[in-house]
């Protein structure tokens, strides 16, 4: 919590004072906006140690109440607001943000209060007993600190903190380098919105509960012989399936989210949004989201298992990566516009699914197990996502987007493709059926 205070502090006046800011006529309260912004991590970080004992002991349900409920009050304060004060301009959108970290926190202190000294939490043995001791304090007996822990936690900041620009690296060279104006900035902020429904959604909670999932059955460090054969087994079989989910999840957002980009923006905002660049970064993104997908699944049974000292050579790779990745960003933009992050994130997130998948393979290289498989859908199947892909296009020249009579047309010849997509899975993939229908 220090260091996000210094943080925010720092980062904050290099907001405010550093990089160009917005016209006060056009976006009024800027400065509120960026120190809420600011104050609302804070919050957020005082929230993280019982986030991350409820994470390590699967208290998904907690979770899943405290995120819903923080995103649901952050989303009625925010309509309630727009509708009624739109003049407040960021003020709303800083008093949503204040109040979704407000209640998040709030949920995870309220439930620990109630359950710690519980007659549930003896039963269950739990290692934590009162509050207190989830407040910094010295331990008798101990060191105060302890170096095998400390040089684990800083190769993970690293790592984090790579990720981090991987994840967002578009964000600051839009900030610091001015490519994109902010007209531009908005755009590609309500498409990259719109296009991360589906990454925020289905494949983060995919990855966040089965990385959890990898890390219990399969010990961290240790090579395939030295496990538990059965663990083995059962982990390459859930990765397997679990990368055929998330590869025809991808595919079929991929295929079918080119030929409906423009009505979908069409429909959301109307002709500023569907007439200009809009459209092309909507098909990027759906092409973005298949990569998303796989990478999700192959890094979280990867950074399950590593050790530190292979999460310490990733972390080289990763350094390169960056540094690759915001010349390839900046470059792009200036060849193709916008369209050119969400290319450069693709070559991004290729070149760590081709790591990961590298990692995979060596795992299970002394074991029979073959989990890589799950990225080889049926060749039926493929040949299914061609047609739809060639119809639905050829549909999108034909009907997109004139009168309601022609976009029904559209929409009804895609939920044709998109049927006879979902009847060659069930036909052609009863295993992943059998896996889904039991998880």
């Amino acid at each position: 919590v220090p260091l996000g205070v210094f943080w925010s502090i720092f980062l904050g006046l290099v907001w405010l004072h550093l990089l160009e800011a917005p016209d006060p006529s056009v976006v009024p309260h800027y400065q509120a906006g960026v120190v809420s912004f600011g104050l609302s991590a804070i919050i957020e970080l005082l929230g993280e140690p019982f986030w991350v004992l409820a994470q390590a002991h699967l208290f998904v349900r907690l979770k899943v109440i405290a995120e819903s409920l923080s995103v649901v009050s952050k989303c009625i304060l925010t309509v309630t607001l727009v509708a009624l004060y739109p003049q407040w301009g960021l003020y709303i959108f800083s008093l949503a943000q204040l109040l979704y970290t407000s209640v998040l926190v709030m949920c995870y202190v309220i439930y620990f209060m109630m359950f710690l000294g519980s007659p549930e939490a003896t039963k269950k043995s739990f290692p934590v007993a009162r509050m207190k001791a989830l407040l910094p304090n010295l331990v008798e007996d101990e060191t105060f600190v302890s170096w095998k822990e400390a040089r684990l936690t800083w190769s993970f900041f690293k790592q984090s903190f790579l990720k981090q620009i991987l994840t967002e690296g578009e964000r600051y060279v839009m900030t610091f380098l001015n490519v994109l104006n902010f007209g531009d900035q908005g755009v590609y902020d309500i498409v990259n919105n719109l296009g991360s429904l589906v990454a925020r959604f289905i494949f983060l909670p995919i990855e966040e509960s089965f990385y959890i999932f990898f890390a219990k059955v399969l010990e961290r460090g240790k090579n395939v012989k030295d496990q538990k054969q059965e663990d083995v087994a059962m982990a390459a079989n859930v990765l397997e399936l679990l990368l055929k989910l998330v590869l025809l999840i991808g595919l079929t957002i991929t295929v079918f989210g080119y030929a409906y980009s423009q009505l979908a923006l069409d429909i959301y905002g109307g002709s500023m949004l569907s007439s200009g660049t809009g459209p092309a970064l909507l098909r990027c993104y759906s092409l973005y989201v298949l990569f998303l997908a796989i990478n999700g699944v192959t890094e979280c049974f990867t950074f399950a298992l590593m050790c530190k000292e292979e999460v310490d050579r990733y972390n080289f790779v990763m350094l390169a990566l960056s540094f690759t990745f915001l010349c390839i960003s900046y470059f792009l933009t200036y060849w193709h516009g916008s369209v050119g992050f969400i290319l450069a994130n693709c070559f991004n997130m290729g070149i760590r699914i081709a790591h990961s998948l590298h990692y995979i393979h060596d795992y299970f290289r002394e074991s029979p197990c073959r989990p890589l498989a799950g990225l080889l859908p049926s060749p039926f199947l493929v040949l299914v996502y061609i047609l739809s892909g060639a119809i639905t296009g050829f549909s999108e020249v034909l009907f997109c987007c004139g009168g309601w009579m022609a976009r029904l047309l559209h929409v009804g010849v895609g939920a044709l493709c998109f049927a006879a997509t979902i009847a060659t899975m069930f036909c052609t993939e009863t295993k992943l059926l059998h896996f889904v229908r039991s998880q």
